[in-house]
């Protein structure tokens, strides 16, 4: 324990009697179905929330490591201490399901003893908080596209790739403006080094006459097809050949003349409609920005370094994006005397910031920078999350990189639409089967069924037939 022993976070006459107080005076929803305790110290806290909420979630923080020996109220409850070796917010998403309801209590008498340690702790729980929201409204919007997209996905497939794990610099290229700085050491160093890029990035890559090794596409919405446009178009340069892909990601049909790497997010219903169709995939995680996906998805092909190129999570000044943009059209299109593009981009500038998710995720970023490997660098600078590593230049690997040494093409032979049928099957097979009926409707009904405040595993069914069209 390493607090001042004339601070006290508990009353020393009646220490439960005043925390069942303190829970009563907070008035929180009877439905709550998770609380974040933060630093409840011996655990008092505990035991009067499981008396007044004896169906809720408990999960707490701890500010001293000191209390895993003596909390006796909370030996049964998942909590976090400084030397878990993981971080605040990974230790959260594990523990509380997207779709719950949370509230954060705070013990204040805890901040007099540790400080900035506690305020660390509440700021990395609203930040939890903060974007598990964002993710939960854009469920709710997106969710049923997703499923449709999931489907649709499955006729897309021609060829897939097998990888075994290289030992060469990867280089992941973002949209952000700094991309442009980056491009003319990128091309230099470009026969020893393996690029990743997220399909935003793919028109400044190929107008410097950089042509990346796999495409990464996470996106959902129908807008993000716009991006991947530019893989099919003729240039000088040629073409990327390969793309890695969300399973609920939007996909021109034009993807099928690709090499694709479907990315499996570990869920039951994913998993299930993969492997009944003998499709391989890379286990990835749903992390809600192509950034992130990017970086789990690099350090599963290499074990070498990973550089970052306009991975930015913030403007440059009313710069967004680097150029050109696949957006860049609507700007021009629709602009005027009385409107023109300088505007428009002002105007767009103003409205990332005020919707703040670039801010949500660079904070992600910086809560996990601890656990990350040491081995994630920014090329120019511009990355903040990930500064402290900034090397000089990409090294100089004299090994020419050849993509038929690590990947294989696999040919699938069955009918395309057989396979979205069989996907189908499975997943309402599996909906009838005890074991697996809770997980799937768990796991589909935020994103089949927001709204519906008990979905049963027929409400499930009945909302696949309608999307799948089966």
């Amino acid at each position: 324990m390493n607090y001042k022993p004339a601070l006290h976070l508990h009353s020393r006459y009646q220490p439960q009697v005043e925390a069942d107080r303190y829970i009563k005076s907070l008035n929180t929803d009877k439905n709550t179905d998770c609380f974040i305790l933060i630093e409840p110290g011996i655990g008092y806290l505990i035991n009067s929330l499981k008396k007044d909420y004896p169906q809720s979630r408990i999960v707490t923080l701890h500010a001293d490591s000191g209390f895993r020996k003596i909390n006796d109220f909370g030996k049964d409850l998942p909590a976090w201490y400084p030397d878990s070796g993981t971080g605040i917010e990974e230790f959260l998403e594990n523990e509380i399901p997207d779709t719950a309801s949370v509230k954060i209590v705070e013990w204040k008498a805890a901040l007099k003893v540790y400080g900035n340690a506690y305020l660390d702790l509440v700021t990395q729980a609203v930040q939890f908080l903060k974007r598990k929201e964002a993710s939960r409204r854009t469920t709710e919007a997106f969710g049923i596209r997703w499923v449709k997209n999931f489907f649709r996905n499955f006729t897309v497939f021609k060829n897939t790739l097998l990888y075994r794990q290289m030992d060469i610099p990867i280089v992941i290229t973002g949209a952000g403006p700094s991309l442009e700085k980056s491009l003319p050491e990128i091309y230099d160093a470009r026969s020893g080094i393996f690029i990743l890029a997220a399909s935003s990035s793919l028109p400044a890559l190929l107008s410097f006459g950089i042509v990346p090794d796999m495409i990464i596409g996470t996106d959902g919405g129908g807008w993000a097809k716009m991006h991947l446009h530019s893989a099919f178009r003729k240039n000088k340069h040629g073409a990327p050949g390969t793309l890695a892909f969300s399973m609920t990601a939007a996909l021109p049909s034009q993807c099928s003349a690709l090499n694709l790497l479907p990315m499996n997010d570990g869920s039951l219903w994913q998993s299930l409609a993969l492997n009944v169709n003998n499709i391989p995939s890379v286990h990835i995680p749903q992390r809600g920005t192509v950034t992130a996906s990017a970086i789990d998805l690099a350090l599963v092909l290499s074990s070498g370094d990973i550089f970052l190129a306009g991975m930015d999570l913030s403007l440059s000044d009313i710069k967004s994006h680097a150029r050109p943009y696949g957006f860049d059209h609507l700007y021009f299109a629709n602009s005027s005397r009385m409107d023109p593009v300088y505007s428009k981009i002002f105007k767009r500038a103003g409205d990332i910031r005020a919707g703040g998710s670039l801010e949500i995720y660079a904070s992600w970023f910086k809560s996990r920078g601890a656990i990350l490997p040491q081995k994630i660098f920014s090329l120019d600078g511009s990355h903040k999350v990930f500064d402290d590593n900034m090397p000089v230049k990409l090294p100089c690997n004299k090994n020419k990189f050849n993509f038929q040494d690590y990947f294989k093409v696999n040919a699938l032979d069955s009918n395309p639409y057989a396979r979205s049928k069989k996907a189908f099957d499975a997943l309402s097979s599996a909906l009838r089967k005890k074991e697996y009926a809770k997980t799937l409707t768990s796991e589909l009904s935020p994103l089949l069924l927001p709204s519906n405040k008990d979905p049963q595993p027929q409400d499930i069914m009945e909302a696949l037939i309608s999307i799948a069209k089966i």
